[in-house]
């Protein structure tokens, strides 16, 4: 039974942040494991003393030694005081040292130039750009593994969050403003992008794909890209403004320089939001 069922119990965590696959998701894999351990200091030592007070103070040991009119002692509060102190401390000091290690705007140490992509968060979907290919994809992010990837973040319309659990570091998209984001990812494969922030009607389907390839495939794939499909420009960027749940990942053979940059500075148009229509209809009773 339990060989059975353990593979089961197991399966989810294969996109969990307990199984990175770049330098960045395993450092804050070891912040988590390591936070734990400490917590786990005083909540096990805690929960033993609770249930041998229990056994010792029941009502059926005479031996028990009771003080009903004890009020104070020196060394109790003593160990009642330092070690919740020890703990936050030792707490801080990953989180102080941590948050310096892992900063998202850092540069990462890698393999080649490091691959700059801009990444746009739209109702219901992600856009990305590749400004040195020259292309944009729509629900699919391809890079090359051992890459340093720097990544430029904004949102087209409301407040999003863009999270990849086993590459690291949520980061959040906003309106008129930049995230910078360092990534790296070593191991190819598929894993799972989403928005962990909640934006409106199609917040459950508005997931991606990263796909990490060897340099050569990405080469292939920008190439491939590069010969079919529409140009990004702002024409069809407006299009691609109007909200849209669940769309199946596809790609534009070009791209128009500076398009990320008009998004941000607001030269292009928000997001226009849900029709006129249907927000008159949500407002009757």
């Amino acid at each position: 039974m339990y060989g059975t069922s353990l593979p089961l119990l197991l399966s989810g965590c294969a996109a969990s942040v307990f199984s990175p696959v770049g330098p960045v998701g395993a450092a804050e894999r070891t912040i988590l494991l390591d936070s734990l351990a400490i917590m786990l200091a005083i909540v096990v030592p805690t929960i033993a003393a609770t249930l041998a007070f229990a056994w010792w103070f029941r009502a059926s040991n005479k031996r028990a030694r009771r003080l009903p009119d004890w009020s104070y002692s020196g060394e109790l509060e003593l160990i009642v005081w330092s070690i919740p102190a020890l703990v936050i401390l030792f707490l801080g000091g990953i989180a102080w040292i941590s948050a310096h290690e892992l900063d998202p705007a850092q540069p990462l140490a890698g393999d080649g130039a490091p691959l700059e992509v801009e990444v746009i968060a739209l109702d219901w979907k992600w856009l990305f750009l590749y400004p040195q290919q020259g292309i944009a994809s729509v629900n699919r992010m391809v890079v090359p593994t051992k890459v340093p990837l720097q990544l430029r973040i904004t949102s087209a319309s409301v407040f999003n969050a863009f999270f990849v659990p086993r590459v690291g570091s949520q980061v959040y998209a906003m309106n008129g403003m930049v995230s910078r984001l360092n990534l790296q990812v070593d191991k190819a494969g598929t894993y799972a992008g989403l928005s962990s922030h909640f934006s409106g009607d199609g917040f459950s389907g508005m997931s991606f794909e990263l796909q990490a390839v060897s340099a050569d495939e990405f080469a292939a794939w920008s190439a491939k890209t590069r010969t079919a499909g529409k140009t990004l420009d702002p024409a069809s960027y407006k299009e691609l403004l109007r909200q849209s749940q669940n769309i199946a990942p596809y790609t534009y053979a070009a791209l128009q320089p500076g398009l990320f940059n008009a998004v941000v500075r607001r030269e292009l148009p928000p997001g226009e939001g849900p029709p006129a229509d249907a927000a008159s209809a949500a407002a009757q009773p």
